[in-house]
């Protein structure tokens, strides 16, 4: 597969968020002909406090990269401890404007899995090498997942890849045609976070990821269901019925996500 970073055409955007200094980077990448652009965020005074900063590989719901939605999130990721690179699973010329438009592009990843695997080993491959010219600890790096982000770090957890030291899926697919012929090249820890009451992953597709889960002997993966959650509920935008934000979950689901990080990446708390 072709790769090529396209670094002569970053922009760098700094402005001020609570008194800190934030870098936002586009990064321009390109796999098979298709360019792709995802955003890497930092806290430079943090940068400048420590040697290298851990990284975040963040895949976005699916909305893609752009959202303004998604770019807030990552920033709250990325807070004072973290770089994060924000993954763009689709290429510059799909930007869904629309649920319809969204579900079209996830459904296009989600029938070739290869694609979906080899699309985010270029994303991840990417901000690697974004480390040369950023304060970035390659060797600390934690996946979270949004939705199809979520249902995308678990398939690539399936590689059997070791380029990060755990997932965190919230509110992710779990089905998928790989999940028990690959489960047991899972060789990270996994947490799946996880609404009890989602109609769009329902209680089949949970246990068909737990008998994926044991039959395949991963040796490290937890699944937290939320009481009264449904699909969505990190996002503050999300107010259908089946999908909606809610506020006691997000804040339960990114406390569990900061306490395996800062166990497998072996932060100082």
């Amino acid at each position: 597969m072709k790769r090529t970073v396209l670094y002569p055409i970053f922009a760098i955007l700094f402005c001020t968020v609570a008194q800190a200094k934030l870098v936002h980077e586009q990064v321009t990448y390109e796999l098979d002909g298709t360019k792709f652009r995802g955003h890497l965020i930092y806290n430079q005074d943090a940068a400048m406090g420590r040697q290298n900063l851990p990284g975040i590989f963040m895949v976005p719901n699916w909305m893609g990269p752009d959202k303004a939605s998604t770019l807030e999130k990552a920033k709250q990721l990325a807070g004072e401890t973290f770089a994060v690179f924000v993954a763009d699973m689709y290429g510059v010329d799909v930007r869904p404007t629309s649920a319809k438009e969204a579900g079209v592009a996830a459904g296009f990843v989600r029938s070739d899995r290869e694609l979906m695997r080899a699309r985010a080993q270029e994303a991840l491959d990417s901000f690697k090498a974004l480390a040369s010219e950023h304060p970035i600890d390659t060797s600390k790096l934690l996946g979270a997942g949004f939705c199809f982000g979520g249902g995308t770090l678990l398939e690539y957890a399936r590689t059997g890849s070791e380029d990060l030291d755990g997932i965190v899926s919230f509110h992710g697919d779990l089905a998928s045609p790989t999940l028990q012929s690959d489960a047991q090249k899972v060789n990270i820890p996994l947490l799946v976070l996880h609404g009890a009451d989602d109609p769009y992953v329902p209680q089949e597709d949970v246990q068909a990821f737990i008998k994926a889960m044991r039959k395949g002997g991963v040796d490290d993966w937890t699944l937290v269901q939320f009481s009264n959650t449904v699909h969505s509920f990190t996002d503050p935008t999300a107010q259908s019925d089946g999908a909606h934000y809610q506020p006691r979950t997000a804040k339960r689901a990114f406390a569990m996500m900061e306490d395996l990080a800062n166990e497998v990446l072996e932060l100082e708390n």
